[in-house]
């Protein structure tokens, strides 16, 4: 086989249609063109991704979720562009978009349901910002700040530490707590018993003093203790306190339970274990006649 013989071969192979798209022939060399197109516009939004957040962050005062939401949509956009142009480029043409419907309802039918549903609630996230990152919010029973928002799942980093990816779907089908959202400011409350012996207007003081006394406690709104109700052995009661960022509520509220303890050895207010009162009764004498002989 000569070098001609070899070139029209690998010709023939290059160009040999392999499927159709609106009446245009998609061959082995305008799909490896597509994959070059696409790829080149990827490493294009990285680099741009990467220079407006650095650019964003030196330059800028927009808030650090903003940032991300920019980035986000400017690389989507890109993403987008980029397609259109691939899909041109080797010769398919996308008036009216009807292709790119058209692919999506294949795409569901093939059973991406999850994933379309997942992309759509992605947008949905970064356009409305109930939920942005850095955010501290509660998913069913796990608690974490969001890292991370991609085209199909959020990266929560939990309180151990640990990385969780949640879909998207679930933000939008789902109850989700965000302790962040619009004003961070979040409430302790703190339960204690003491006992009944104990001088009431002590414990207030006590509780109050303790929690005016932490630097992160608010002073507006002031921190209250309330008498809520009459246990079994102690009287039942509630410190409130406000804390201006809910990411670190859990270590404040270990620190005020310390100081609560060491404000009741000082005063002298007891903390009562759990007793329950235990009368013996004599036997009642049983009647004579009810004894045989």
């Amino acid at each position: 086989m000569d070098f001609s013989q070899v070139v029209t071969t690998l010709d023939h192979f290059f160009t040999y249609p392999i499927f159709t798209i609106n009446q245009t022939p998609i061959t082995l060399s305008s799909l490896t063109f597509f994959v070059f197109i696409m790829c080149m516009f990827w490493i294009m939004n990285t680099i741009l991704r990467r220079f407006l957040r650095n650019q964003l962050q030196q330059r800028s005062k927009m808030p650090v979720a903003t940032q991300y939401t920019v980035t986000r949509i400017i690389q989507y956009v890109l993403l987008f562009v980029g397609t259109i142009i691939a899909f041109q480029v080797i010769g398919v043409d996308l008036s009216g978009l009807a292709v790119i419907f058209g692919f999506l309802s294949v795409g569901i039918g093939f059973g991406l349901q999850n994933l379309t549903s997942n992309f759509i609630a992605g947008l949905m996230l970064l356009f409305e910002q109930h939920i942005k990152v850095g955010d501290r919010i509660t998913v069913g029973d796990t608690e974490g700040d969001v890292t991370e928002i991609n085209i199909r799942s959020t990266t929560i980093r939990s309180l151990n530490n640990i990385a969780i990816v949640v879909p998207n779907s679930e933000f939008i089908s789902s109850t989700v707590t965000n302790w962040s959202h619009g004003d961070p400011k979040t409430r302790l409350e703190i339960e204690v018993g003491v006992s009944y012996s104990s001088d009431l207007d002590t414990v207030m003081h006590s509780l109050l003093e303790a929690a005016k006394e932490h630097p992160l406690i608010l002073s507006h709104p002031e921190p209250k203790a309330w008498l809520m109700s009459f246990g079994d052995s102690a009287w039942n009661m509630r410190l409130l306190a406000w804390v201006g960022d809910p990411q670190g509520r859990r270590q404040i509220q270990s620190e005020i339970n310390c100081a609560i303890v060491k404000k009741f050895r000082q005063n002298g207010v007891e903390i009562p274990f759990p007793q329950r009162d235990l009368h013996v009764r004599s036997p009642l004498p049983l009647p004579l006649s009810s004894v045989t002989t």
